[in-house]
Order: structure tokens, then C-alpha cells, then sequence
């Protein structure tokens, strides 16, 4: 399946992949984004904040890591980034690890995505992985919500215009 491909500039402003999340303008709420700069200015990974508790805190975080990220990498036990930052940005300290990981087949348009389901030791998380034709590895999590298989279904490249700098 080749849903995506790669982007190429001759002077990125943004990451040179594109980034796989909801529309935006689908979401009822208020969303941030943030890059992850690596070293040498390039860029290792984009996620999307979704807030549809009124500035209450994020509802959903959506990762876009590109191979070679050091964000892909969480240590032994530790929770994905995305995890990880959901939890710090709903200003949850108490230590959260990595309990489970099942592996399960979802369909997407014509296409077969396998999808890791990662359960962690706070049960109000939800969280899901899956790696896409171009080495992007997509990472869902959610706070208090399930993620149901429909969701894939809503993702989509976003304009690469969203991530340039003025």
C-alpha cells in the first residue's frame, strides 16, 4: 500500500515528509502542532495536539516520526512519545509504563494497515501505531476515549503549507 510519498525540496521549511493526522478543520476544537528539530536542523518528527475539552487539555495526539528519529526509540518498559507528551500536557506526573503490545490487521481503503495497539499502565490512555510505505511511523494516543478502527479512515496528508515558518 502507497498511500503517501516522500517530499523533496531543494530548502525545506518544514518536514520533508508528509504528515498523516485529521483534517483540522474536522476537529471542534482548538489544535497545536509541534516540530521536533534534530541537530542539524532537519526535521524528526511532527505531532499534533486535538483539544476538545475547552483548553481543559488534549484529547488526542498524533506523532508523525520519520526513520531515525530518536523519538521512535522509547526505552525498555517506557511509553511512546506521543504518550509520553499527551500525559505531560494534561500535567499527569505519576510514572506511566508500557504493559502490552498486540499486533492487529485493519482495513483502509483498498489497503491492509497492521496496527499495534499499545496498552500502558494508565488505563484512561488509549494508544495505536502503525508504520507507513514511506518509513513514517504514525503513533495515535488518546486520553479517555477509545480508538476505534473508523479513525484510520480520517487520516490524511496535511498541506505541507500548515508547517512552513513565516
Amino acid at each position: 500500500m502507497s498511500f503517501l510519498r516522500r517530499r523533496s525540496a531543494a530548502t525545506p521549511t518544514g518536514p520533508d515528509f508528509d504528515v498523516l493526522a485529521m483534517d483540522p478543520g474536522d476537529w471542534p476544537g482548538n489544535l497545536g502542532a509541534g516540530l521536533i528539530p534534530g541537530p542539524d536542523g532537519s526535521c524528526q518528527g511532527i505531532f499534533l495536539r486535538y483539544d476538545l475539552f475547552g483548553g481543559r487539555g488534549p484529547a488526542m495526539l498524533i506523532g508523525n516520526l520519520p526513520e531515525g528519529s530518536p523519538a521512535r526509540e522509547p526505552g525498555e518498559g517506557e511509553v511512546p512519545f506521543e504518550v509520553a507528551q499527551l500525559l505531560l500536557a494534561l500535567g499527569n506526573d505519576e510514572p506511566v509504563h508500557e504493559v502490552e503490545r498486540e499486533d492487529i490487521p485493519v482495513m483502509h481503503g483498498d489497503g491492509l494497515l497492521i496496527v499495534r495497539r499499545i496498552k500502558v499502565s494508565e488505563g484512561r490512555v488509549a494508544c495505536a501505531q502503525f508504520d507507513r510505505d514511506d518509513g513514517v511511523q504514525v503513533t495515535i494516543a488518546t486520553w479517555d476515549r477509545p480508538i476505534t478502527d473508523d479513525l484510520y479512515q480520517l487520516l490524511k496528508p496535511l498541506p505541507a503549507e500548515m508547517f512552513q515558518q513565516g
